[in-house]
C-alpha cells in the first residue's frame, strides 16, 4: 500500500483502530476522521487526523476536500462508522430510533460515496470498502431499525459498485457478526468473547480488498461471523 492515500472514517472506534493501525502498517498514507479524534491517536508520521462530522454531503465533501489539499489524491475509502439502537419491536419504535439508524448506517455511507467517488473514479483503480452487519442479511426480533439501515446499505454499495465498474473503482461491504471491542464486552459481559469476530480480522480483510491482491473483487457481500451460532 506503499504510494496509496487512505481514508478511515470512524479511525477512533473500536474496529477504525485495527483498520487504521493495519493500513499503516502496510506502509499506506492514513488520513483518518471522527468527530472528536486527535492527531495523537496514531504515533505515525503518515497518519493525518481530520476531525470532521459527515452527516451531510456539505460536510464530507468539505473533508474529501481537505484530503486533496493535503495530498493531491485519494485512493481508498474505508467506511468504518456505525451505530446501534434495538430492544423495540418494529410496532414499537419510535421516528427517532429510526432515523438516528438511517442516518448513521446508511446516510452516512451515501454523502461519503457521493464526495468521494469522482475522486476515486479519476484514480482508476479506487477502492470503497464499508462495513455492513450480519443483521442485514439475517434480522431478528428487535432490530428492525437497525437491521434495515444497514440492509439498506449493503444495496447501496453493491449498486456503486455496478456502476462505477468502468472506471476501475471496487465497492464492496463486510458483514461481521458480533465483535470483540471494549464497548461489546460492556453490554455484553456474561457471553463468550471467544466466540465473536476479532477486528483484527475484519481490518486485515479490509486491507486486502483494497491492495492489488483484491481486484477482482466487486460488488461483494462477505459474511465474517466468527464461530457464533
Amino acid at each position: 500500500m506503499q504510494g496509496k492515500v487512505v481514508l478511515v472514517t470512524g479511525a477512533d472506534g473500536g474496529l477504525g483502530k485495527f483498520v487504521t493501525q493495519a493500513f499503516l502498517d502496510a506502509g499506506a498514507t492514513v488520513v483518518g476522521t471522527s468527530t472528536k479524534i486527535q492527531q495523537s491517536a496514531f504515533r505515525n508520521d503518515r497518519f493525518t487526523a481530520m476531525a470532521a462530522r459527515i452527516s451531510s454531503l456539505e460536510r464530507a465533501q468539505t473533508l474529501v476536500n481537505q484530503v486533496m489539499s493535503c495530498f493531491g489524491k485519494l485512493d481508498v475509502l474505508a467506511h468504518t462508522v456505525g451505530g446501534f439502537a434495538g430492544g423495540s419491536t418494529v410496532a414499537d419504535t419510535d421516528d427517532a430510533t429510526f432515523q438516528k439508524m438511517m442516518d448513521v448506517n446508511l446516510n452516512s455511507v451515501f454523502h461519503m460515496v457521493r464526495a468521494t467517488l469522482p475522486t476515486l473514479r479519476s484514480a482508476g483503480s479506487g477502492r470503497i470498502i464499508a462495513i455492513g452487519s450480519r443483521a442485514a442479511m439475517e434480522p431478528g426480533a428487535g432490530v428492525g431499525a437497525y437491521s434495515a439501515s444497514k440492509a439498506a446499505m449493503v444495496s447501496l454499495i453493491k449498486t456503486v459498485a455496478a456502476e462505477n465498474k468502468d472506471a476501475g473503482v471496487r465497492a464492496n461491504v463486510i458483514l461481521p457478526g458480533t465483535m470483540d471491542t471494549p464497548a461489546n464486552r460492556e453490554a455484553m459481559p456474561k457471553v463468550d468473547f471467544s466466540k465473536w469476530v476479532r477486528p483484527a480480522s475484519v481490518a486485515s480483510l479490509i486491507l486486502w480488498l483494497a491492495s492489488d491482491a483484491g481486484i477482482d473483487v466487486n460488488g461483494a457481500v462477505i459474511p465474517v461471523y466468527g464461530t457464533e451460532g
